[in-house]
Order: structure tokens, then C-alpha cells, then sequence
């Protein structure tokens, strides 16, 4: 981390995440908000919404981020980081464009942007910064001077998101019976997406059998697992495995679901599984149902015990990371040399998504990538 806590030339820090809805009146307005464009009939919003219903109509994301918010801030103030944190959604309220809107009322020019998806993939990335050029170009419309803005990097393999990952590994294990806790086998789970999202991924360089997107929970998975064998001296048998499918089937998307694997590793013999969300930032509404309800009947079905492990949250780890993350890049924008924080084979992730990076089906303009029409 850079030594000064200099975020020249930035001056505000927005937390940009999907939304959620928050009570049952809310779940097919806010589906509706997600399928936007698709033509999907309510009624099959309704039936997709069963999974809100179950929850009082409420998922925990805002909540979630209302918590990451208070982390960052009291993790800025803690350290003498003078920088407001702003919060906006993709999908809910608070709008991103609503968001945005009252920053530059409130004269911030130069805003860095903290989304809550860790990987690359164009839901992950791309459309997050689609969602960013749609909002500015409203606010363009109505005649407002823009601010300029960019994108925190990716931060899939930095101590304060792995470490956090690792212990909730750790902790789960411990929680399991001790006669089937040493041959546990650890099933990492991410959003399944399709095949051809996948391969595309990353760096148009890399594009590719998985692109990006595998690479990085690979890498992630992998360096969970050799921090559980050093610290228990067991070398649990692992996989990346996929959730929350939800497209159409004859389009291939990334497998084995996890429901899935869990079939094929009773029957393999396996005596115990943790579940551990690393694709996940926070326990949202894919984590509750998608895991802790669909996959744990389904385990309970087979008689095999599983755990599922915790996401970062607002752990002050994760806060501290975020930190980090905005004062090197704060560095890097200034000029300066900087050494990234990054475990991992893959290093450090770029700062700018260069042009190919990510592709979605039809062109569409997105802010904070050197395609940018907001420069």
C-alpha cells in the first residue's frame, strides 16, 4: 500500500451493486428492472420471485451494503481517509443514476467506483460499467457536468477478500463431525454463466476455455486450499463448481452445478462437504437459497453433511483492502510507482479494461475502460 493516505485526484469512493428488493411489493418491479429488455412474461416473474417470497420479499443485499458502507467508513475515518462513500444500484433504489445525480450536486468531479462482483465476466464487470455510461449519459441529457470517473481493479486475489474466505473454510470444517471432517472434500461455488461469456472473459488476449472468469476462482480455490492444508495438515480434495443458473437449456453454461456434485461426491464416498461461496461478495439472495436452501435439501436428501462457508461481507479485512485498493490506484493516477497487493499466480489485475475486455452479444458504450465515451 502506498505510504501516504493521498486519494489525489479522487473525491469520493461509490459502492455500486446490483439491488434488491425490499418487501414483497418490490419483487417483480425489481425483476422487472433485471430482465429489462427480454420480454419475460410477469407471470414468470412471479414464479421466479417465489425465491424473494420465501424471505418476506426481501433480499439481503441492501442491507448487506448499508453494512460494507458503515465498514469503509469507519475503516476511512479509522486511518484518517478523508473520502465520502456514496452507494448506488444497478436494479433498486438507491439508482445508480439518482446516485450519481446527487454527487455532482454535491461537487464530486472525480469519483472512483468499488463494484461488488470480484471477477472478471461481462456481468461482472462490463455490464457494471454499461449500467455507468447509461447514468452519465442521462445526466448528460439533462444538461449536468460530468464528473469523470473509474473503476476500482479486480479484486479477486487480494489478502483482505482470500484471507476472510480461508477462515470461513476453516471454520466450517470445525463445525462438521469429527469423524468425517479430515475426509471433507471443499466444493467452490460461483455464479454459473454461459460457456461463451466465460471463454470471452478478460483481456481479449486471453480469451479463451474458461477466459478470465474460471482462471481467477481457480486461483482463488486453489489458494483457499493450500491455506486449509497448512494450517490443518489435511489436503481436502476440491472443486470449482457453478449456481443460479438461469438461462435458456439448449444454451451451455458452466458446469457441474452444485446440486449436482454433491450427487456425484456421495456417491464417490465422500463422507462431508463444505460449501464455499467464493464467488460471492456477500450471503445475498443466490447464496440463501441457491446454497443454504436448495443444495443443503439436497444434501439432507442424501444423507450427506455439508457446511457452507461465510462470504467477506463487511469484514474489516475486506474494509482494509478497499482502502488499499484506492490509494494505489489513487498512485498509479498521480503517476507513481506502486507494488499491487495480489497473492495468487495471476497477479495484479489491470487498472483500465482495454478494449475486447469482456464482450457482451450486442456493442453498447460503457464508462471506465479505455473504450470509454467519457474519457
Amino acid at each position: 500500500m502506498p505510504d501516504a493516505l493521498d486519494v489525489t485526484p479522487y473525491d469520493a469512493l461509490l459502492l455500486l451493486s446490483f439491488g434488491g428488493p425490499e418487501g414483497p411489493d418490490d419483487v417483480v418491479p425489481f425483476l422487472e428492472n433485471v430482465t429489462r429488455g427480454r420480454g419475460i412474461p410477469t407471470e414468470r416473474l412471479k414464479e421466479v420471485g417465489q425465491h424473494y417470497f420465501l424471505f418476506g420479499g426481501v433480499s439481503p443485499i441492501n442491507d448487506q451494503n448499508r453494512a460494507l458502507l458503515d465498514a469503509l467508513r469507519k475503516d476511512f475515518a479509522d486511518h484518517g481517509l478523508d473520502l465520502p462513500v456514496y452507494w448506488g444500484n444497478r436494479n433498486w433504489a438507491p439508482y445508480l443514476a439518482d446516485t450519481l445525480r446527487e454527487m455532482v450536486a454535491d461537487g464530486r468531479r472525480s469519483i472512483l467506483v468499488l463494484a461488488t462482483s470480484a471477477y472478471a465476466s461481462y456481468s461482472g464487470c462490463r455490464q457494471y460499467r454499461e449500467n455507468l455510461a447509461d447514468s452519465l449519459a442521462a445526466l448528460e441529457a439533462e444538461g449536468l457536468e460530468l464528473p469523470k470517473i473509474d473503476k476500482l481493479r479486480h479484486y479477486f486475489n487480494h489478502p483482505g477478500f482470500v484471507e476472510p474466505m480461508a477462515e470461513g473454510v476453516l471454520r466450517a470444517l470445525a463445525d462438521l463431525p469429527e469423524d468425517v471432517r479430515d475426509g471433507a472434500h471443499l466444493a467452490f461455488s460461483t455464479h454459473s454463466i454461459p460457456n461463451a461469456s466465460a471463454d470471452t472473459s478478460g483481456p481479449a488476449e486471453g480469451h479463451g476455455d474458461g477466459g478470465a472468469y474460471v482462471e481467477q476462482h481457480l486461483d482463488v480455490a486453489r489458494l483457499i486450499a493450500d491455506t486449509v492444508r497448512e494450517r490443518t495438515g489435511v489436503d481436502h480434495p476440491w472443486q470449482l463448481v457453478y449456481q443460479s443458473r438461469s438461462g435458456a437449456p439448449h444454451i451451455p453454461w458452466l458446469e457441474p452445478d452444485i446440486c449436482d456434485h454433491l450427487e456425484e461426491r456421495h456417491a464417490a464416498g465422500a463422507p462431508a462437504v463444505v460449501m464455499a461461496p467464493i464467488g460471492f461478495v456477500s450471503d445475498h439472495m443466490e447464496v440463501l437459497y441457491d446454497l443454504d436452501t436448495e443444495a443443503v435439501a439436497k444434501a439432507d436428501e442424501l444423507g450427506l453433511p455439508v457446511r457452507r462457508s461465510a462470504t467477506v461481507g463487511a469484514d474489516p479485512r475486506f474494509a482494509a483492502a478497499i482502502r488499499d485498493l484506492v490509494l494505489e490506484r489513487a498512485a498509479v493516477e498521480r503517476g507513481q510507482q506502486v507494488t499491487p497487493c495480489a497473492l495468487g499466480t495471476l497477479g495484479a489485475s489491470h487498472h483500465l479494461c482495454p478494449v475486447g475486455c469482456c464482450p457482451a452479444r450486442a456493442p453498447r458504450p460503457a464508462a471506465a475502460g479505455a473504450d470509454s465515451p467519457y474519457a
